[in-house]
């Protein structure tokens, strides 16, 4: 299959680009993003501007989507900026790809998200599910992580605290608060992804564990 991957370059984006690479289900992998990748077998990397996609690019054809795009509003800067990436931006790329014909999205959503929520955080992922259900995927499946685990590029001193208390306390909290290692979501997302199953689908945080 040809599969389309966007946030290759994040934490858990990271995880799903050499899962994929390595996955001899995925006969092509194509990436586009802000900054250049190194050149790898079976990699299609393209730079581009989230903000001026380019519509018409044939490298949009492809049999999946995986969407691992994410910020936090403190690195974004702003509640605008950050709705812009984790909803519009993913959004523009849904309906993109099912207009060059994708059959199957994958969104690496977050464990508590709701449109009605009061948490905005919360709310802009529910919109952003509720809003993908509408684009006419075949397949659409959400992996909502809670506290995910793993060495990012950016400075999260926070999450990184919270990181190292749940790992600390373990098996005494519930299966749906433990740390959900970035790998182990990845691989849901690419199994979802090359499974393409009918319908919509949550993958919960219990199962990341």
């Amino acid at each position: 299959m040809r599969l389309l991957l966007v946030g290759a370059t994040g934490l858990v984006g990271s995880h799903v680009l050499e899962q994929a690479l390595a996955d001899s289900r995925i006969e092509q992998l194509v990436a586009p993003t802000r900054r250049p990748l190194p050149q790898r077998p079976k990699l299609e990397a393209h730079v581009v501007d989230f903000d001026r996609l380019p519509e018409d690019a044939p490298w949009w054809k492809a049999d999946a989507v995986v969407c691992t795009l994410g910020t936090t509003i403190k690195t974004a800067g702003s509640r605008q900026a950050f709705r812009r990436v984790d909803h519009d931006y993913p959004l523009a790329v849904a309906r993109l790809a099912r207009r060059h014909g994708a059959e199957s999205y994958v969104l690496n959503s977050a464990m508590g998200a709701d449109a009605s929520s009061v948490v905005f955080y919360n709310r802009v992922k529910g919109e952003l599910e509720q809003a993908l259900a509408g684009v006419g995927f075949s397949s659409l499946t959400y992996v909502r992580p809670g506290l995910i685990g793993g060495e990012r590029r950016e400075s999260r001193p926070g999450e990184r605290l919270a990181v190292g208390v749940v790992s600390a306390l373990g098996g005494l909290l519930p299966r749906r608060f433990r740390l959900n290692p970035a790998e182990t979501i990845a691989k849901a997302l690419l199994d979802a992804a090359a499974r393409a199953a009918p319908g919509v689908h949550v993958v919960s945080s219990d199962a990341l564990v």
